[in-house]
């Protein structure tokens, strides 16, 4: 497996900055870029692309929480964490509500399928503008639980370089790193669910 920290010559961690990664990306991608290898061989210029390729998917990796942590727990622990099904109970009324609020708008968007008459469809484009409304309540409140999954990240970031040195610490660490990144899992996932709803009532 390729170290993306290493490839950006980045420590291994759980927190980086996110432009500061664009910005190391972009110096060594420069290197490499097809643009500066046209009079390249065809062996250098397959190694400078693969090299880019490598590169790209470095960075977007490593900017989003997610998958750095997931990355990092593959690296430390040669391996990736195994499936979990059940959902935890930090998050089970966030799973409940989420579920219910979609279930919800999903029968909204049936009903609103069978609607022919053009005058029906204005009144029902004007309850669309309602469940969209309460939709982004809710990705607004998810915004808050992103904040506080932002800052266990920090701190989990800020203990890292100790519990490095100290096997026992390090484990602790890992299985935070491990809870975190699911909450990450769950919050990507429930912020897609709210979007792609709003999406399709605003056509």
């Amino acid at each position: 497996m390729t170290d993306f920290f290493a490839l950006l010559h980045e420590p291994r961690r759980p927190g980086l900055d996110a432009s500061r990664l664009r910005d190391k990306f972009l110096a060594l991608a420069s290197e490499c870029h097809p643009d500066r290898v046209h009079n390249a061989s065809a062996a250098e210029k397959a190694a400078a692309n693969r090299h880019y390729a490598e590169l790209n998917a470095a960075v977007q990796c490593l900017t989003d929480p997610k998958t750095r942590l997931l990355h990092l727990l593959e690296l430390e622990r040669g391996s990736r964490p195994p499936e979990i099904q059940t959902i935890p109970p930090a998050l089970a009324d966030w799973f409940v509500g989420i579920a219910a609020i979609c279930r919800e708008a999903d029968a909204f968007l049936l009903e609103r399928e069978k609607v022919t008459s053009p005058l029906l469809k204005i009144q029902w484009f004007e309850r669309a503008q309602a469940w969209i409304e309460r939709l982004q309540e809710w990705q607004q409140n998810l915004g808050g639980l992103r904040g506080e999954l932002d800052a266990r990240l920090q701190e989990l970031d800020e203990s890292w370089p100790g519990a490095d040195a100290m096997p026992e610490a390090k484990t602790a660490s890992l299985a935070r790193i491990e809870e975190l990144y699911r909450f990450y899992g769950y919050f990507n996932r429930w912020q897609n669910q709210l979007q792609e709803r709003i999406a399709r009532l605003s056509f």
